[in-house]
C-alpha cells in the first residue's frame, strides 16, 4: 500500500488587496471577491497513466470568485481539537460571482509529495481577484491518495495532468461557460515548477536526470521516499514504466497556456539549455535565497538564464523552500517543525502575500485581453 503523508494539505489564504497600474500610471485597487471552493473528480481517458496509484481518480479543487453574500468561514486542517494548518477563509460550493464577461483560468501544480490543497494560499488570492483557479492531485505523488515510485520518477506525466484538467474545466457544466479560453495561465511550486517548463515547451532529457542522480548520491531520494532510486530500479523494466520512459522526451507543450509562473522550481537538471531556449511564452520565476532543497543557483537561476525574457526574483534573507508551504498552527509547528518553522526573522504570511501579489500582477499583464495588454 502506498505511504500517505496527509500533512502537506492546505496553505494560507491571503486576501490583502494588491494594486495594479492603470493606463495613466496610477494605482488602481482590484475588485475583491469573496472566495468559493469546490472539490472535483476530473474525467480522464481510459488509457491514462496512473503511475502505479491504486486510486485511479484525477482529483482536485477549484477556487473561484463568489457572490458577495457567500458565507466564507475560516478553514483549519487536522484534528478538530488540534488542527495543524490554518487554511484561510473560503465558502464551500458558493455561487459564482455574477459577471458580464468571462474569467481567466489559472491551473496550479503542487510540489513533490504535496497536494492540490497545498496551493490554497495562491489559489484563493487569485480567486479573490477575479480568476477561476484549478489545482490537481498528481497521481502517485500526492499526500491525499499516496505515493508511488512512478509518481516521483515520471515527472513529465504531470504536464498531462494539468492539460487534462484544463480540458475538463472548459467542459465543466458549472464553470466552463464562465472561463475565457483565450486567457489561461499556469503556476507551480517546486516539482510543479518543473511542470511549468514542460507545459511551456521544454523537454525532459532522462539521461541528464539519471546522470545527476549518479553524481550526487541521495539527490534523487526525496524525504517522502528516501529509497526512491532502489524502487525505481526494481520496476523500471515493467511495460507500463518503459512506455512512460520512452515518451519522457516528448513535447508536453499546451498551446492554450499563455504564461507560466514558477515558485522555487526544482529538477532543472532535467532540461538541456537548448530545450529551455525554445520556450516562447512569458515566464516568471521566484525563489528563496536560502533554499537548500532547490538551490537557486542550480535551479531558478539556471532556468531564467536559458529562457528568453524570463523574469527572475531571488527573495533575500532566510527564505527557504518550505517557506512556500502552508502556514502551520502552533500544533503544526510543534509536530512538524521541519515544514512549518522558518529561519529567524522570516514571516511566512508576508512572503505568501508578496509572492501571490507578484503572480497576480504577472497574470494581470500576460493574460490581459490583447487590446488591454501593456
Amino acid at each position: 500500500m502506498s505511504n500517505r503523508r496527509p500533512f502537506l494539505i492546505l496553505a494560507l489564504v491571503v486576501l490583502t488587496p494588491f494594486s495594479f497600474a492603470s493606463k495613466k500610471g496610477k494605482k488602481e485597487e482590484p475588485i475583491l471577491h469573496s472566495v468559493g471552493f469546490s472539490t472535483r473528480q476530473f474525467p480522464a481517458p481510459e488509457d491514462y497513466n496512473w503511475r502505479g496509484s491504486d486510486d485511479r481518480t484525477l482529483s482536485g479543487i477549484v477556487w473561484y470568485p463568489a457572490e458577495d453574500s457567500a458565507g466564507e468561514k475560516e478553514q483549519y486542517i487536522g484534528p478538530p481539537e488540534a488542527p495543524l494548518f490554518y487554511a484561510g477563509r473560503a465558502a464551500k460550493d458558493a455561487t459564482l460571482a455574477p459577471s458580464f464577461g468571462k474569467f481567466p483560468l489559472v491551473a496550479l501544480s503542487h510540489g513533490t509529495g504535496g497536494s492540490a490543497l497545498q496551493m490554497a494560499w495562491l489559489g484563493t488570492y487569485l480567486a479573490a481577484r477575479g480568476y477561476i483557479v484549478v489545482a490537481v492531485n498528481h497521481p502517485g505523488n500526492n499526500a491525499v491518495t499516496g505515493y508511488t515510485a512512478q509518481g516521483f520518477i515520471e515527472g513529465w506525466e504531470r504536464a498531462r495532468d494539468i492539460s487534462t484538467v484544463i480540458s475538463d474545466m472548459l467542459a465543466d457544466p458549472r464553470f466552463g461557460a464562465k472561463i475565457d479560453s483565450d486567457r489561461i495561465g499556469a503556476a507551480g511550486f517546486s516539482y510543479g515548477g518543473f511542470t511549468m517548463m514542460e507545459l511551456a515547451g521544454a523537454r525532459t532529457d532522462l539521461n541528464r536526470i539519471l546522470a545527476g542522480c549518479d553524481e550526487q548520491k541521495g539527490a534523487c531520494n526525496p524525504p517522502e521516499m528516501p529509497d526512491l532510486m532502489e524502487k525505481f530500479k526494481a520496476i523500471k523494466q515493467q511495460p507500463g514504466v518503459q512506455q512512460s520512459l520512452q515518451r519522457s522526451g516528448d513535447s508536453y507543450r499546451d498551446p492554450r497556456i499563455r504564461a507560466v509562473f514558477a515558485i522555487a522550481p526544482a529538477v532543472a537538471r532535467a532540461f538541456a539549455p537548448d530545450s529551455l531556449q525554445k520556450i516562447a511564452i512569458p515566464a516568471e520565476i521566484v525563489a528563496g535565497a536560502a533554499d537548500p532543497i532547490a538551490p537557486p543557483a542550480e535551479n531558478a537561476q539556471y532556468f531564467a538564464a536559458n529562457i528568453k525574457g524570463a523574469k527572475l526574483t531571488i527573495l533575500p534573507g532566510g527564505i527557504g523552500h518550505y517557506t512556500f508551504l502552508d502556514v502551520g498552527t502552533d500544533a503544526g509547528k510543534k509536530q512538524l517543525p521541519g515544514f512549518f518553522v522558518d529561519n529567524p526573522g522570516i514571516d511566512r504570511e508576508a512572503v505568501h502575500k508578496q509572492v501571490a501579489g507578484m503572480a497576480a500582477e504577472f497574470f494581470e499583464k500576460e493574460l490581459a485581453p490583447p487590446r488591454k495588454k501593456r
